[in-house]
């Protein structure tokens, strides 16, 4: 029987060990570790520069460690390209939106299905009785994203003429496209109003419970974080200093240091100017 708020960890989609990163001379990670079972909706906090992305990149392949290991559904993956990993079951969003210009909505969100695209020469010989029925399949799961989404009224939109929200979601729905297991949502609700929040939020709970995402959440919001994770860890300076469930590890009196101490100095760099 596990204590109370203990987690069972049995079945865990991503296990990182003593993850150090660095760049020249600076330690971008020092010694992190994480786990995040099967399910969760995993936040991965701290102030700006604390190294979440990093963390993101070396998981998701970018960045390689000079030590520690990604254990990913049981596998190593360290070394592994980032369209290799993409391929095991991971799609991701940015902190900077990285869709496609000059395409719309729909052509954005098709691009998520590059995972399953790859008809063999055979199977382009006979384009009308192969390809096209693969072609048709990817379609009818966009199609079906698009209504998931909310996004059926802007479905045949160039992408750079719709609102950052309605592109936040297309993003959104471009991951999803790739059906991953792991869903990494780096800041998914930077600079959104409100009711944007909500929209997202929503969507984000709907990934896992519909479509049974296990999700990393990067996020500044410490209301988004406190309403939708399960499990919290906070970093500073490239070092784990809390973890645990959101409102208590967000208290923690490290993590208000780290928070606060980041605000003055701005306030301070303010002053200055």
């Amino acid at each position: 029987m596990r204590a109370p708020g203990e987690r069972d960890q049995g079945d865990s989609v991503l296990r990182c060990r003593d993850i150090e990163l660095a760049f020249g001379g600076l330690r971008a990670l020092k010694g992190v570790s994480l786990e995040i079972p099967k399910g969760e909706i995993f936040g991965l906090v701290g102030p700006n520069g604390s190294g979440k992305t990093s963390m993101v990149n070396v998981i998701t392949g970018f960045y390689r460690p000079q030590s520690g290991s990604v254990n990913l559904f049981e596998q190593e993956v360290v070394g592994l390209k980032p369209h290799r990993i993409a391929a095991r079951g991971v799609a991701r969003t940015f902190q900077n939106l990285a869709l496609f210009r000059g395409m719309t909505v729909l052509e954005n969100i098709l691009l998520g299905r590059h995972v399953f695209m790859g008809a063999s020469a055979l199977a382009s010989l006979f384009y009308w009785v192969w390809a096209l029925r693969n072609e048709v399949e990817h379609r009818r799961v966009v199609e079906e994203l698009i209504d998931f989404m909310q996004i059926q009224d802007i479905r045949d939109e160039p992408v750079e003429v719709i609102p950052l929200g309605m592109q936040k979601r297309v993003e959104l729905a471009r991951a999803l496209a790739a059906e991953p297991e792991l869903l990494i949502l780096d800041e998914p609700m930077a600079g959104m109003n409100q009711e944007e929040k909500e929209y997202i939020a929503r969507f984000i709970l709907d990934a896992r419970e519909e479509r049974g995402a296990t999700i990393l959440l990067i996020e500044h919001h410490m209301d988004v974080v406190t309403a939708l994770c399960d499990h919290v860890v906070v970093l500073s300076y490239g070092e784990k200093i809390a973890e645990g469930e959101p409102e208590q590890t967000i208290s923690d009196p490290k993590v208000v240091s780290a928070y606060l101490g980041q605000r003055a100095a701005a306030r301070r760099a303010e002053a200055v100017s």
